[in-house]
């Protein structure tokens, strides 16, 4: 059994090296890390540093005080004044980035939600929080009151536990996802050409009639596709290692942040790799294994590259944290306890879970598709 099934193993790993296809989803397709990780700084980066004059022309629809006009020019506020309409007009023909309108002692900021106005929103709002830190002093100076006593009556200062910041989290996790995408992709070439593909070219009929159980068969094209996938996920996990550190070398937005990943982050990194590995190489088998055509698998697994990523996207968008039901749900479980590791919380429950389910999964996929192989109904069907 053991020689029957290496043998197979060996005649699948011959087979992907030799085939171009193969080498570049194994290969090539890691290589979209780098430049997606790049291109994510590079966004950040031109975000962070985005200068004011793209979003400094305000709009006011009131006469404003003169300390109101000294402020604005501190803040490098470009004012332009003009009625509400005026002022709309202008803002629709992209003259001003926002206006203000005014009720008494009621401010308010009119725009959209466009990049653009989200600046000058948060411009306008350290102006006017800047404006009303005057006001204040001087209502209180007129009543004789000392301000520093009310205004500062308590003080706030920032302490940063960790060398970290949002962008670094940001790239870092949607690398992983990446990773795992890359991964999805590169075992649906090899799972569809080693079942739907032989069984198209005759080829599997032929394996069938040599003296090896149908278990060695599938359990060797399994390893095959496996070994293929983890060899993706490495080097795609290599490549982002890779990119942090010409990231941080090239942009400002780092400057100063612990940016790498930890030791204890990549041997758990690796860990989430390999039994996603196992996990959608199985799958990819059992689904290519129905296939009649390698045409018709390749249709049948398209859906699984967007469930590897969008769940785990959505997660991180909305911050949902590891619990032992989350480590046993398929695709979202991998993303989400990557991202709890990266954050500094390891569980180790969940992640025996994780590994269990993963397990789990693999052996009723293996077993189904070893029943299927045995009744022959998949194989010779037409």
């Amino acid at each position: 059994m053991k020689n029957n099934l290496w043998n197979i193993l060996k005649k699948e790993l011959r087979e992907l090296f030799r085939d171009k296809k193969s080498l570049a989803m194994m290969l090539i397709i890691p290589i979209f890390i780098p430049l997606i990780m790049l291109g994510m700084s590079a966004l950040f980066e031109a975000q962070a540093n985005k200068d004011i004059e793209e979003y400094n022309k305000i709009g006011f629809a009131y006469e404003l005080s003169q300390e109101e006009k000294q402020i604005a020019e501190e803040m490098n506020i470009e004012i332009v004044n003009g009625t509400e309409e005026e002022l709309k007009q202008k803002y629709d023909n992209e003259e001003i980035n926002l206006y203000i309108t005014k009720n008494e002692n009621r401010y308010i900021l009119n725009s959209d939600s466009s990049d653009t106005s989200t600046y000058a929103k948060s411009l306008m709002e350290s102006y006017f929080n800047t404006y009303k830190q005057y006001l204040q002093q001087q209502y209180l100076q007129a009543n004789n009151i000392n301000s520093n006593e009310v205004l500062n009556i308590i003080t706030v200062e920032e302490n940063l536990i960790e060398e970290d910041n949002y962008f670094v989290n940001f790239i870092k996790n949607y690398a992983f996802l990446f990773i795992i995408m890359a991964i999805t992709v590169s075992a649906t070439y090899p799972a569809t050409d080693t079942t739907a593909g032989e069984k198209e070219r005759g080829t599997l009929e032929t394996l069938l009639t040599f003296p090896i159980k149908s278990k060695d068969i599938i359990l060797g094209k399994f390893l095959g596709v496996t070994i293929s996938s983890i060899i993706t996920g490495l080097i795609s996990l290599v490549l982002a290692i890779i990119s942090l550190i010409i990231a941080q070398d090239i942009f400002s937005i780092y400057e100063g942040m612990n940016i790498m990943f930890t030791p204890v982050t990549i041997i758990f990194a690796i860990v989430v790799i390999i039994a996603y590995s196992f996990f959608i190489s199985g799958l990819c088998i059992s689904i290519a294994s129905t296939s009649k055509t390698f045409k018709e698998a390749q249709s049948a697994l398209t859906p699984l590259t967007f469930l590897s990523f969008f769940p785990g996207m959505i997660a991180f968008m909305v911050e949902v944290t590891g619990t032992p039901l989350i480590s046993i749900i398929p695709f979202l479980n991998y993303t989400v306890i990557f991202t709890d590791i990266n954050n500094g919380n390891v569980n180790i429950l969940n992640i025996a879970l994780m590994i269990i389910s993963t397990i789990a999964y693999i052996s009723i996929v293996l077993a189904y598709i070893i029943r299927q192989y045995k009744s022959e109904k998949v194989l010779f069907s037409k």
